[in-house]
Formats: structure tokens, sequence, C-alpha cells
């Protein structure tokens, strides 16, 4: 009898192929086993995604090819799975093909049966030889906290937004919480989500060591963009198997196939690093809150969701207000610490030029002293911004992009942080020859520098010097690095740390007690309205880090030099106030129908030109003049981006908004085909690329 799948691909939304496409097969498939199946002239890896034994009726039989192969060694891709990703691809106007198998591991796509046997067989031997009986393992007592937050997240019919503060315990919640997971269902699996990969080996070292010596080493699994593609399919294929209990993972692993799943836990849930900026537009973040309800709904046993932060997103904290999440609270931290006190220092009655102020020095000197440990915020790397000529006004601009190379001293380049263009820092100007080029700025390079020389005469108890220490991108580039350097801070070896926003969430340093945040007032009046969120929850988070330790709570500090000590956002800061502070935020948002009250999205266009892109742009959008649903959204003309010109490609974006996310949903979708007939404006010529952001983080 003769089958005809029908079989998603990898085929790009703009191909016009998005949809499944119809093979022959000699036997049934199960809807989401992978076949390998012909494209033009290749071979690909495909999903099947319904198997009807009746031929369809717009095309002859003969025109089907007939699927290649059967990876029968993997058992089908579940129903929630595949839910999961339709969903995605229709939220996020992308091809079901396209969203499908970009989600799976790259090495997958490449295996035939023999191999694909073959790694099966290495992670069953892996397997049998991590067995392990059962061993009890040592557990601190919950705070009453932490205890009623337990007993609330078992009684669950929502999703969960755990505001904690920095130090409350929310880790120790989330172990509990799927201890109790492991415990009571024998396939049960949990999912546990971070922003940053630099976050993953600290939260997978306490994960370990409370559930390695129960279940086996092969229990946890991580899965993110830093591990090769043998070591990421090894993980895929564990969770998929259901030997993997606990997948820790950053954006990339929600669509990990997890048969089992019962628990989602989303740590700093407010971190933009859970939308993805390429490719599929998603919000990690959202698609847990979505795949949760699909679990809970398919299965006997609910799937329940934690939003875990210290400074929850607005768009959950109004969900929480509306009752459509439900907000467990945990003000106190562990041990009954302190949380920081804020010392503003305002730069106006500070030294002329002055990069530290002098109060803030003298305290790190105190720190020093005692032996504690400061931990100091700039997020901008770097030696400086920007090299310049005082005699020409040139400027270390590069050559591809509109935006100016940054002067790293150690290695003495200029590079690009948007196009990776790197080059030699000239002895002289380019244009005049003078040889008087200045850096303009600070970044983190310099802070360090700088510092090393200012805390030269502070030393430790011992009598040693202090040492200043520097992470960002550049210091944990190397495989390693990263952990060596927090092992260097949590072993005493820094006295002072520098770094960028990588440093201030997630990390638990347990001798710093003061924290300083420098250049902070570019986001209080910048033209994205998510800047005074992201900043607020940035040096809230930053605080955190201090006096964790209970200990040492009660001296703990977070100075910010300020030009504007005033501004209302420090007035909330001040009193450790986030409710206040989204209330405020919340009410000018609502006043502005911007989000969570309104809904937005971006079309943005890359083309040879700045004229082809805006003409692209404005050309499809005069297009759906006619379209059902127009009068429900409002499309405004098209602008530059910030950073117009990146990598010689000139970028342009229009923004989309509607008062319904139904109602832009289905603009959007009507509007997909006359965004693949605009291509073809001769106005528009040399457009590259186009793309949908749905609810995008940066307008």
């Amino acid at each position: 009898m003769t089958y005809w799948p029908s079989v998603v691909v990898a085929t790009p939304a703009h191909s016009g192929l998005a949809g499944p496409l119809t093979y022959r097969s000699e036997q049934p498939l199960a809807a989401g086993n992978l076949v390998r199946v012909p494209l033009g002239a290749r071979e690909v890896l495909g999903i099947v995604w319904s198997c009807p034994s009746d031929p369809p009726a717009d095309c002859s039989k003969e025109q089907l090819r007939p699927v290649s192969a059967v990876l029968d060694g993997l058992m089908p891709l579940g129903d929630g799975w595949r839910q999961l990703v339709a969903f995605a691809a229709r939220y996020y106007q992308r091809g079901l093909g396209e969203m499908a198998l970009s989600v799976l591991p790259p090495a997958l796509r490449d295996l035939d049966n023999t191999q694909l046997a073959r790694r099966l067989k290495r992670l069953a031997k892996v397997n049998d030889s991590a067995a392990c009986p059962e061993t009890p393992v040592a557990r601190p007592q919950p705070s009453a906290e932490q205890q009623q937050v337990l007993d609330a997240l078992g009684t669950l019919d929502r999703p969960a937004l755990l505001y904690g503060s920095t130090g409350s315990g929310k880790t120790e919640v989330y172990l509990r919480a799927t201890e109790q997971v492991l415990q009571d269902d024998p396939g049960g699996q949990v999912l546990v989500l971070v922003p940053e990969i630099n976050l993953t080996p600290q939260l997978e070292a306490r994960f370990r060591q409370r559930f390695e010596p129960r279940h086996g080493s092969t229990a946890l699994v991580s899965l993110h963009s830093g591990m090769t593609p043998a070591q990421r399919l090894q993980a895929w294929l564990a969770a998929h198997a259901g030997t993997a209990r606990i997948v820790l993972g950053t954006r990339m692993a929600i669509f990990a196939s997890l048969p089992g799943l019962r628990l989602i836990v989303v740590d700093e849930e407010h971190d933009p690093s859970y939308k993805s900026q390429e490719g599929a537009r998603y919000s990690a973040r959202d698609l847990a809150v979505y795949r949760a309800k699909v679990e809970s709904d398919r299965g006997p046993h609910p799937c329940r969701v934690i939003l875990g932060s210290a400074t929850p997103s607005l768009e959950s904290w109004h969900a929480a207000e509306q009752g459509r999440y439900r907000r467990l609270a945990m003000p106190g931290r562990i041990g009954g610490g302190e949380l920081p006190r804020l010392r503003l220092v305002d730069m106006n009655h500070q030294p002329k030029g002055a990069t530290l102020s002098p109060p803030l020095l003298a305290a790190m000197e105190e720190r020093i002293a005692r032996g504690e440990q400061c931990l100091v915020l700039l997020n901008r790397r770097g030696y400086a911004p920007v090299l310049s000529c005082d005699a020409c006004a040139w400027k270390s601009q590069c050559p591809h992009c509109s935006a100016f190379q940054v002067f790293h001293k150690l290695d003495r380049t200029l590079r690009c942080h948007h196009c990776g263009f790197t080059r030699r820092v000239p002895r002289a100007c380019p244009d005049c020859g003078n040889l008087d080029i200045a850096p303009i700025g600070r970044g983190t390079e310099q802070i360090e520098e700088h510092l090393a020389g200012l805390l030269s005469r502070a030393v430790r108890p011992d009598g040693t010097p202090a040492r200043v220490a520097r992470m960002d991108a550049d210091t944990t580039r190397t495989k390693g690095s990263l952990e060596q350097q927090l092992q260097a801070l949590h072993e005493g070896e820094v006295d002072v740390l520098v770094g960028t926003q990588m440093v201030a969430k997630g990390h638990d340093f347990r001798r710093i007690t003061l924290v300083a945040g420098l250049n902070v007032d570019a986001a209080l009046f910048a033209s994205d309205y998510r800047a005074p969120e992201r900043l607020f929850a940035l040096l809230m988070q930053a605080a955190g880090r201090a006096g964790r330790d209970a200990g040492h709570s009660g001296r703990s500090e977070m100075w910010v030099q300020t030009w504007h000590p005033t501004h209302p956002l420090f007035a909330a800061l001040k009193k450790h106030d986030y409710p206040a502070f989204a209330a405020e935020q919340l009410a000018e948002r609502e006043a502005a129908a911007m989000p969570p009250f309104g809904y937005q999205a971006l079309l943005r266009a890359d083309a040879r030109t700045q004229d082809a892109a805006q003409a692209y742009l404005n050309g499809v959008a005069d297009a759906a003049a006619d379209l059902p649903g127009r009068d429900e959204v409002t499309l405004y003309p098209a602008v530059p981006l910030p950073i117009q010109r990146v990598a010689n490609v000139e970028r342009a974006q229009m923004l989309v908004e509607s008062h319904s996310r139904q109602a832009l949903q289905r603009f959007l979708w009507a509007w997909q085909p006359l965004l693949l007939q605009g291509r073809g404006l001769p106005e528009a010529r040399g457009l590259i690329r186009f793309a949908v952001d749905v609810d995008p983080l940066a307008v």
C-alpha cells in the first residue's frame, strides 16, 4: 500500500514553500518521524507532519518523489513538540519547515541510520556506566518564605511569577521543585532556562551537587550554543530518549524534545537575552508559558512554569496584576541579611574630569583593607569607545558600519563590535598626520587600568597589594577562561572586579560588599521606552551581588555615580521598591498605548542602499491598503535603524502597531504574500532580505 506523508523541510518563508511538502512512501509513517527526502538535487532531513493514505488532489501521483530513508532508531517527535513549533512558526511569521529544522541539533541533519545507531549505542553505554545507587544528599532547610512558595507551587493552576529579591534563595526553590517532579514521576523531566551561557556553569554545578549522587551523572545535560555540534547532539538525544531528567540551557533549549516534561523554570525571566535577534525572532520566555499549557492540556500530569526574577519584566508583572500569572513573593534574604544601601554620588560636586569619585575610592580602600571585595559595573567593553584627532576631527569610524571602532589598548587594535572588522591603531591621524590622537570615553579596559593605579597603595589584610581584574566578553573568550576567573574571585584572589552586565546577574559572590555603577545616565533619557526598565533591572541585579553572605550584609552598599541624582528612578532604587517603579512605568505605557497595553511588530529590510530598503518598506505598506483588518493596525513610515549600516548593508524598519494581538496577527499573515511580491518592486532593487519581528524589544 502507498502512503502520502506530508513532510516539513528547511525551506524559508521567503521561498514560497513554507508549508509541508508531499512525498510517497510504501510504509505508514508516524507523525514526528525523522526522514531523509529529496529536495531539488539534494537529500535533506525532514519531519513527517502527517501521513494520509489518500493521495493529494492537487497533483498527480507520478510527480511525487519517494521518501529516501526513515531514521527509525529515534522515536517520533511528540505531539506537544510539534504543536509548539507550529505555534512559534505561526506567531513569529516564519516557515514551518524553517522553524522545525532550525531548532534541531545541526549534527542531526547529516546523520544516516548507521551513524545514528552508533550515536545511540554510545549514549546507552554512557548511561549504563553512569548508573549509581541512590545516595542521600544534605539539603539546607527552606526558609519560611521558601516553604510558602513551595506549598503554593503544589497547587499551581497557572504560570507562577516568582518575585524574589536578590539573595532570597530562588535557586533553592528551583532545586526543590525539580526534586519533587523527579520523585513524583519516574519519567518526569525538568527544563531550566538561563539567559546567558556564562550563568550555566554555576547553576549546573548546584544542580549536579544536588541530583548527581541520586540520579547519576547523565541525569542532567546542558544545551547552549557554546557546545560543540557533537556535544549538543548527544545532549539532545539524551533529552529526547528521556534518560536526561534535567535539561539546563539558554533560550534554544525551549525547543528541546522532552517527552516527560513536567516543569519549566525560566531564571532571570526579565532578561532580553531570551528574545532571539536573528532568524526566527522568538521569545523563549513566552514560549515557555505556551509550552507548559500545551503539555498540561495533553497529558495526565500538569506541566508547571516558574518565571523567576528580582526585577520581573513589566509584561510579566502586568500579567500577574491581571491574575493571569500567580505572583509568589520572597522579599527577604536568606539568613535575614539586609539588602545593600544605595549611595548616590552627585558628579556635579566632584573634581572635574574624575572617573571615580574620591568618596567611592576611599570606600573601596576600606573594603580591601578588611579583606572584602568590590564590583565595578561599566556596561561598555574595550579601552575607549572611539579614537579622535583634535586637529582635524578625525574619528575611528568603521569603514563598513555607521558606528565607531572601539579602541582596545591591550593589543593596540581598533575593533568594530558590530561587524567584527579589526585593524591596528594608526601611529598618526590618517587624514592630517597629527601624532596626537587620543581616546574619548571609557571602557572596562581603561577602568581596570585606572583603578590599578588609583589603588596601588591599598593593601589587603595580609599586607599584599590589592589586585584588580576584569571580566567581559574579551577576557572570557577562550574556553575555560570564565570558570577560571570565577574561581579566582570566589577564592579571594581578586579584590576589585571590573565588568560589564555579564557580572551583574545570577552570580553568587559571597565576599562582595560594595558594588559601583559608572556611566549609567545615558539610559535615563534614551529614546527607547524600555531603557528605564533595563537600567533599573541592571542596577538592582548588580546591587544584589553585594552582601549575599549574611555576615557582611549589614555593611553592603551600592554606589551609583550620576549627574542626575534627583531622577525618580533612583528614588525607587534607593528603597528597592520595584512595585512602585513598575506602577509608574506601566502608567506611562498605558497612556502611550505601549506594550503591554498595545502590540507591536517591526518589518525590517536590509538592502545595498538606504533608499532601496525604505522604498521596499513603503511599497509593501502601500500595497496593504486594501487588506482585511488594515483599519485595525497603524503602519508608521519607514526609518533607518539607529545603526543604519552594518557590514556594508543598509538597514531600515517600519513599526506596525495594533490595540489587539489577534488583529495584528491576522494582518501580518495576510501581509505575507505582499511582502514576498514586494521584492520585485523596481524601486526596491538591491533588497537583500526582509524579516518580521513580532513583539520587538527595541524600536
